[in-house]
């Protein structure tokens, strides 16, 4: 590409690789490992960002949550050893997410190879089952074909993560070598034949529903999936923590499919007579621990959808099974015949109803209600505000009761990882400055990423972070109370003052203890013209939307007498 003459140190070739690619933005951590590609990030600075964060799984987590965002590679450096250790949290949730990325890690120079030298980890052999490829680049002059093989693979079929290993002394080797071109998505379509199958078996149905998740949808096949849903009055529910796929206002939208399911729509699914799964790999949370479905062939006849043909079949023997990228099968789907007078219609206004009905709140035990805190962010929050959360009972508020109404509206881990949400928060503001982003944390949740606060001022990325406190690990302690009722053990937390310590970065911090409180302090918030934590104390009883933990606790021990 013109310049196969011209001498380039490797930090160098790999920059302009990644601005090749289109690289705009890259978060990390600096280490001596890779000494010669920061060098040659700040002659590209003009081009490429590097986000400076605080912890590994910090700035892996933001490289997630940018390509869960965009579709695009979001581009993670860290140095060896203990860096690649943490970053291992943000590389997981990228592989059970589907997500493309690409984690680049200094390594030892390669005449120390195999002596356990200083923080020397051999890669693939750490991150072998959690990588689509993991790979060293011993050569300078293989920097362009690596890379973009990692590009290419991160997004081709079932997207996910690369990790590159960069031997510290390759990367100061100068080499004349010729740069690659741009790369291409590349994913398969549906065929004539599995469309015209796919609409004999829906015009035979008499109970259909649509679950929608996984990787490669893109804003317009979530367009086209809404209008083929609208053709067909095909009713919709979408994987766990993918409810900004559909908007949850359409009145086709009927559910999330995930932890806390409403029982009805379970039982709808239990009876249907054609599940259209498109997209999701149907995993456990998928499927309530694998109950949903018969294995390995399922009660209800089923269409499965997805971008990688390693999952189909994998354990499910699907009716009919189309290896498709989300946005192709969808762009087929609309352009379908749709199907006259369908027979579920009246069914999917009755799904609808009872989605409703499960949205109503019940009220919540202590003087701060957190359904009444999430209905507030509903009702006020624009319609393309992202919401961010990492893992704990305090997301199942935001999970049940939160309308995503646009797409990419919502960040979560399906890998169910903690510390998720403060990162993904920042890496969706530097994205969109102008979208309001809502990071919902727990006490436990927050302090594992919470120092990624100094980047948030740092780059002054002015994310909204509310903080549930409740002085425990929630979600352990409700298993402790169902398995071993009133025998508290490794779950108790004290906690520091958050608002104290949002404003010891430089953010605004606040403490709201009422439910009257919430609303005139999240409008500060929003105003604030600077990063904003509320911390949100809530009594401790008030464990999920469903129950209390003195309820569970009760029902255990009548279990056991």
């Amino acid at each position: 590409m013109g310049n196969e003459h011209k001498l380039r140190t490797g930090g160098q070739i790999l920059v302009d690789q990644l601005k090749i690619h289109g690289v705009d933005t890259a978060f990390g951590v600096p280490g001596e490992s890779y000494l010669a590609v920061l060098d040659a990030l700040h002659d590209a600075r003009n081009v490429i960002r590097f986000v400076i964060c605080r912890q590994e799984a910090g700035a892996a987590n933001m490289a997630e949550a940018h390509g869960k965002l965009t579709g695009q590679p979001g581009i993670c450096f860290v140095t060896r050893g203990p860096g690649a250790c943490h970053a291992a949290v943000g590389l997981h949730t990228g592989f059970q997410d589907s997500t493309p990325m690409i984690l680049f890690i200094g390594q030892v120079a390669r005449d120390m190879m195999e002596r356990e030298a200083f923080q020397e980890v051999d890669y693939r052999r750490m991150f072998g089952q959690m990588a689509k490829w993991v790979a060293q680049i011993d050569d300078a002059k293989r920097i362009p074909e690596f890379v973009s093989h990692a590009f290419h693979l991160a997004t081709s079929g079932r997207p996910g993560p690369v990790v590159l290993a960069l031997p510290e002394d390759m990367l100061t080797d100068e080499v004349g070598v010729a740069d690659a071109g741009p790369y291409r998505r590349v994913q398969a379509h549906p065929g004539p034949g599995q469309m015209a199958e796919l609409r004999h078996l829906l015009q035979a149905a008499r109970h259909p529903i649509a679950i929608l998740g996984g990787g490669t949808w893109t804003a317009e096949g979530a367009a086209d999936m809404r209008a083929f849903a609208e053709a067909n009055r095909l009713p919709v529910a979408c994987s766990f923590r993918c409810q900004d796929y559909f908007d949850n206002d359409h009145p086709n939208y009927v559910g999330d499919v995930g932890i806390g399911i409403n029982p009805k729509l379970a039982a709808r699914i239990a009876s249907s007579d054609l599940v259209l799964a498109i997209g999701p790999r149907l995993g456990e949370m998928t499927t309530g621990g694998y109950a949903m479905f018969d294995i390995p062939v399922p009660r209800q006849p089923l269409v499965h959808v997805h971008p990688g043909a390693e999952e189909l079949g994998r354990v499910y023997q699907a009716k009919l099974m189309i290896n498709s990228g989300m946005a192709e099968f969808a762009a087929a789907a609309r352009a379908m015949a749709p199907i006259e007078k369908p027979a579920w219609a009246d069914q999917t206004v009755a799904m609808r109803a009872e989605y409703e009905a499960h949205q109503v709140a019940k009220p919540q035990p202590g003087p701060l209600d957190m359904a009444k805190v999430v209905a507030h962010l509903t009702a006020s929050l624009p319609r393309d505000a992202i919401v961010t959360n990492g893992a704990g009972n305090y997301a199942t508020w935001i999970h049940r009761f939160h309308r995503y109404r646009t797409f990419r509206s919502q960040l979560a881990p399906t890998s169910g990882a903690m510390g998720y949400g403060v990162p993904a928060a920042i890496a969706a503001k530097l994205r969109h400055p102008d979208r309001v982003v809502v990071s919902l944390n727990g006490d436990g949740c927050f302090l594992m990423c919470g120092q990624e606060l100094a980047t948030a001022v740092q780059y002054g990325v002015n994310v909204i972070f509310l903080v549930v406190n409740n002085g425990m690990y929630g979600t352990i302690r409700m298993h402790q109370e169902r398995e071993y009722p009133a025998r508290i053990s490794g779950t108790e937390l004290v906690n520091p003052d958050f608002a104290a310590f949002a404003r010891s970065f430089g953010a605004q911090g606040e403490l709201v203890e009422r439910t009257a409180d919430f609303a005139p302090a999240f409008e500060r918030a929003l105003h604030a013209a600077k990063p904003a934590l509320i911390e949100l104390r809530i009594d401790p009883e008030q464990i999920s939307p469903r129950t209390t933990l003195s309820e569970i606790r009760a029902a255990s021990l009548a279990k056991r007498s």
